[in-house]
């Protein structure tokens, strides 16, 4: 059912839409039309463009992170004191956190945001969708996001699925319910 305050398009039967919570009995009911899935092969492009533009990020950050801890290090006399392996240690796991973090939220706030998609998938012309052929929300990109752990796991066969599923679905859009979708 599409809303016709906001335009969202809802489960068929629902009573309230999801977005707004106008009440929705009386609205129209809309078939959902799928785009034609996005294969591996470009899904694997925009994979490629998102890992050198988040490398080049990451490496702005991790160098900026570098020389704050690293100038606190010269300045409080920790480079002539035995316990600065600690330094060491914390700047390591300081640089996995950015890392990650980046990472994360590139990913998370791309795919929920209006665009639908990462600058990867947008310059290869890819849409991540939900069920409903609408946007994703912060909360399912963020699963999306996590659940990429798995697909990663054993030689990055979650990924591989891809090619192989009917609707071009890697283990993580299994389980976050989304579609990668030409625009």
């Amino acid at each position: 059912m599409q809303c016709p305050q906001c335009n969202t398009l809802s489960v068929n039967g629902a009573s309230f839409c999801s977005v707004c919570g106008r009440n929705l009995s009386g609205a129209t009911t809309v078939p959902i039309v799928y785009k034609a899935y996005s294969g591996f092969w470009q899904r694997f492009g925009a994979f490629v463009i998102d890992s050198i533009l988040l490398s080049i990020l990451s490496g702005i950050c991790i160098t900026i992170l570098i020389m704050v801890l690293g100038g606190a290090m010269v300045f409080s006399g920790a480079m002539n004191n035995p316990s600065s392996v600690a330094y060491g240690i914390a700047m390591i796991l300081g640089i996995c956190l950015l890392s990650t973090i980046v990472n994360w939220l590139y990913f998370t706030l791309m795919e929920s945001s209006s665009q639908q998609a990462t600058l990867g998938k947008m310059a290869l012309g890819m849409v991540v969708i939900d069920e409903f052929g609408g946007r994703i929300s912060f909360a399912r990109a963020n699963g999306r996001y996590w659940s990429k752990i798995l697909s990663t796991m054993f030689l990055w066969a979650g990924y591989i699925m891809a090619a192989f599923t009917e609707k071009k679905q890697a283990l993580h859009d299994l389980i976050a319910t989304t579609f990668v979708v030409d625009k």
